[in-house]
């Protein structure tokens, strides 16, 4: 088999990545979608197990990601800039359907974070900005200077699971009277006046901090948009390989992976024959799979990893 050959650029660690891959590439010359760049760990991985028929297309909606896919010179490989929602679209474009495997590293990586100015982390002064794609849309400074009090605190609670939602709002409004909130270590010190009490380790302002990242990268409604569009372009016997590291985004993969194996059952009092119903169109595979003690103890990120894997029926 041919290997990728290409080192990656940056520190970051991609977790799971043995049982991603293994879950994933089934067909070692078939054509593969990497949905999440990051910075390719992957990618490459998923590279060494194709042979030369095989073929991946990878998407990634940071500039930063996409810049760094230029390393790999690889004629199988192409990276498009582009958010989960063209997923479809762009498979269309260029006449990838079926494909055999797609798999989606949910989250924020760890470049993203450890940059100073994209304003993800509070661990640095920057300004607040958290785009994922920094050539377009609102920043969270953008948010936080419009949105009323009300938007402000569902933003917070609903994707930060913030039980201190309202009090941080109403703390937000209250400073953007005298000044406006631009720069991340003003919204940690706003935030963590605000909150009472919180979990041992934990910084006050975390969950707010993703709480904006979230709503600014849209990233549960593309979520949302992808995993239809996943399905629908696997060819049969394709694999969906899932890794998600929060709640949130695991409830959403769940639900939608369940609803997708499970029989339609036909509406009570209604005479439809169970042939006429729409077919189950995916096989779940194994149970969920997190991180073994060895990676956590590794790579603290992986400790809330959760893989979920299913095929294209």
């Amino acid at each position: 088999m041919e290997s990728s050959a290409n080192a990656p650029s940056s520190a970051h660690v991609s977790v799971l990545l043995a049982e991603a891959v293994a879950a994933l590439v089934l067909n070692p010359g078939g054509r593969y979608v990497d949905a999440t760049f990051g910075r390719g760990g992957h990618s490459r991985a998923i590279l060494d197990q194709l042979t030369q028929g095989g073929s991946l297309l990878a998407f990634d909606r940071d500039p930063a990601a996409v810049r760094a896919a230029a390393e790999i010179s690889d004629t199988r490989f192409a990276i498009a800039h582009a958010p989960f929602s063209e997923l479809g679209a762009r498979l269309d474009a260029r006449g990838m359907m079926p494909v055999d495997g797609v798999l989606l590293d949910l989250g924020v990586s760890s470049p993203q974070l450890d940059d100073a100015s994209r304003g993800m982390s509070f661990r640095f002064d920057a300004p607040l900005d958290m785009r994922m794609d920094t050539t377009k849309g609102e920043t969270a400074a953008d948010f936080l200077a419009r949105a009323d009090e009300r938007e402000i605190e569902e933003v917070i609670r609903d994707y930060g699971e913030e039980r201190f939602a309202h009090a941080i709002a109403k703390a937000l409004v209250a400073a953007r009277r005298e000044h406006g909130i631009t720069g991340t270590r003003q919204l940690a010190a706003l935030v963590e006046k605000a909150v009472r009490t919180r979990e041992p380790g934990q910084h006050p302002a975390t969950r707010s901090f993703q709480a904006l990242r979230i709503f600014v990268n849209r990233e549960l409604e593309e979520l949302s948009l992808v995993l239809p569009q996943c399905i629908d372009r696997l060819a049969p016997g394709g694999r969906l390989v899932v890794i998600s590291f929060h709640s949130l985004e695991d409830r959403i993969v769940k639900r939608f992976l369940r609803d997708e194996a499970t029989p339609r059952q036909p509406p009570k009092g209604v005479p439809v024959r169970a042939a006429d119903l729409p077919p189950v169109r995916l096989r779940l595979v194994g149970k969920a799979i997190r991180a073994s003690a060895a990676e956590v103890a590794a790579n603290p990120r992986a400790r809330s990893a959760i893989m979920r894997v299913a095929e294209r029926l």
